[in-house]
């Protein structure tokens, strides 16, 4: 690792993508703990033709700034040894927190899925009359005899016998 070094912080280009990431708290946090203990990571810096550019360490520098210092600890890299952080998606404690939302989403539908299936159950249930059996011996339906018309089911007992009467058969 390099020694740190002191570099004048109006020489040090920031890039355009890096000062979109800027949280003033965090500046603020990081500027009193250096006004208690002074500054105790460096930054890293590298070369890009005649001026320096901000590998690492945004919040330190802006903290240097806002606290008025001129210099600022850093050490100057160069840009093989640059290690660029892996894409978002790619880092594992990414890759962690979206398998444990996964997860989690599966068993949220799984719960609702069968809420639902218990609350259809139970309005079906509701809503459906009781069923009653026939007397023992009364037919719902009576059944036609074979070789003969369908007769009309007699009302009362006197129209049983003059049915049976008509059709020749025994009372």
């Amino acid at each position: 690792m390099p020694k740190p070094e002191s570099f004048p912080i109006e020489n040090i280009f920031v890039p355009t993508k890096q000062k979109k990431t800027i949280k003033p708290e965090s500046v603020a946090e990081i500027a009193e703990s250096i006004l208690d203990i002074g500054q105790q990571a460096p930054i890293s810096v590298r070369l890009d033709g005649d001026r320096l550019v901000l590998v690492e360490g945004l919040h330190r520098l802006e903290a240097c700034k806002a606290l008025g210092e001129t210099t600022i600890l850093g050490v100057l890299v160069t840009a093989e040894l640059v290690q660029p952080k892996p894409p978002l998606a790619e880092r594992p404690e990414v890759e962690a927190e979206r398998l444990k939302m996964a997860r989690l989403k599966q068993l949220r539908l799984e719960k609702e899925a069968a809420e639902a299936s218990t609350s259809s159950l139970n309005r079906v249930s509701a809503t459906e009359a009781p069923r009653t059996r026939p007397a023992k011996g009364v037919r719902d339906i009576p059944k036609a005899s074979l070789g003969r018309a369908a007769k009309s089911t007699p009302k009362t007992l006197s129209d049983w016998i003059t049915q049976q009467k008509s059709s020749g058969g025994r009372y």
